[in-house]
């Protein structure tokens, strides 16, 4: 097995940190470059200290990072950063493969990431070129793809139930109702008051409520899906806990033929369980993994289904899908590196 040498830019946030974590341990890559800007010159053991058994390069600038030698980079910067950052490092070196973990890549319509995101994108060309990163409904197109845009932890939870039974026409596209709660690792590491412990703790509150931008990727991949426009109900809710993503999607359709069609469907995935009938998934059973667990209980009304669906909002929810999505456009076996189980308790 060839070594990929691998940058990670923005490697002191958490998503930085659990890409180190996963790749640290992965047989086909060497942990070549890592960039942080306010922690420049420091080992990376400064910033999180359960790596100083590693031995891992300093952490530098941007600028100072020579891509010459890398075979992947992963991009791990706050949305809005990564379009011209990228766009200059395609062309310092074409051969580069590349999975971003920001949103600047994840829409294919520029106007709708201009109506998203309050300004024009500034890498239309590479944002035409962008793959969506969801490998279980993707993977082909993903195999030959350069750019990759890692997908959404919400929208990864929402979408892996939620795409085959719209694309099989087994769902009321009017009535499709997406409750959904992240940990506080979701809103990243910088400093905030609304994610103090203070602010945090004891109680829970739902968020960009009507607005929230991975509103759009649903919208793009449902409606893909369904050859039809799809604009699903989408509020996401801060709770109290460190990692995972849970979602509770109501819709309209016969429960049984639901449940077959996700348990057909990704009976051979390896990061994909879909439960018996019935059992409901709770996220601590994928904390620190790459899984996805799914259920599908039927409503007390006839002919309408709750499906449930949990998975780490750090691991596949971003880092541990962005190595799924390196193993793909590398050739590898996808599930390279990714074997961690769930931590429990």
């Amino acid at each position: 097995m060839d070594t990929l040498n691998v940058a990670i830019y923005g490697a002191s946030g958490y998503t930085g940190a659990e890409l180190i974590r996963l790749l640290a341990r992965h047989p086909a890559v060497r942990i070549a470059a890592l960039s942080a800007e306010s922690n420049a010159g420091k080992p990376m053991a400064d910033v999180f200290p359960q790596f100083s058994t590693l031995d891992l390069p300093i952490l530098q600038k941007l600028d100072e990072v020579d891509l010459g030698p890398i075979d992947v980079l992963f991009c791990a910067l706050p949305h809005g950063t990564t379009q011209v950052t990228l766009k200059a490092a395609l062309e310092a070196k074409p051969s580069l493969k590349i999975v971003d973990l920001s949103a600047d890549f994840r829409l294919s319509d520029p106007a709708s990431y201009a109506t998203w995101y309050g300004h024009e994108h500034q890498a239309t060309a590479l944002q035409k070129e962008a793959v969506y990163g969801l490998v279980e409904i993707h993977r082909e197109a993903l195999k030959s793809a350069r750019l990759v845009g890692n997908p959404g932890c919400y929208t990864t939870a929402t979408l892996l139930p939620l795409v085959p039974i719209v694309k099989a026409g087994l769902v009321d596209l009017e009535e499709i109702v997406v409750d959904a709660k992240s940990g506080v690792t979701g809103a990243g590491r910088a400093a905030k008051v609304a994610n103090l412990f203070g602010e945090v703790s004891e109680g829970f509150h739902a968020y960009g409520v009507g607005k929230h931008r991975h509103t759009a990727e649903l919208d793009q991949e449902l409606s893909l899906a369904a050859g039809t426009s799809v604009a699903p109900t989408f509020t996401p809710h801060l709770v109290p806990m460190n990692r995972g993503i849970y979602a509770t999607i109501y819709v309209k359709g016969d429960p049984k033929a639901i449940h077959a069609t996700l348990a057909e469907r990704y009976g051979d995935e390896p990061f994909v369980a879909v439960l018996p009938f019935g059992e409901v998934p709770q996220s601590r059973h994928v904390r620190g993994s790459n899984h996805t667990r799914i259920g599908v209980v039927p409503d007390r009304r006839s002919g309408r289904a709750i499906v449930l669906s949990t998975l780490d909002n750090l691991v596949k929810g971003a880092s541990g899908q962005a190595v799924q999505n390196m193993n793909v456009v590398t050739g590898l076996d996808e599930a390279t590196g990714l074997s961690q189980l769930a931590l429990f308790p």
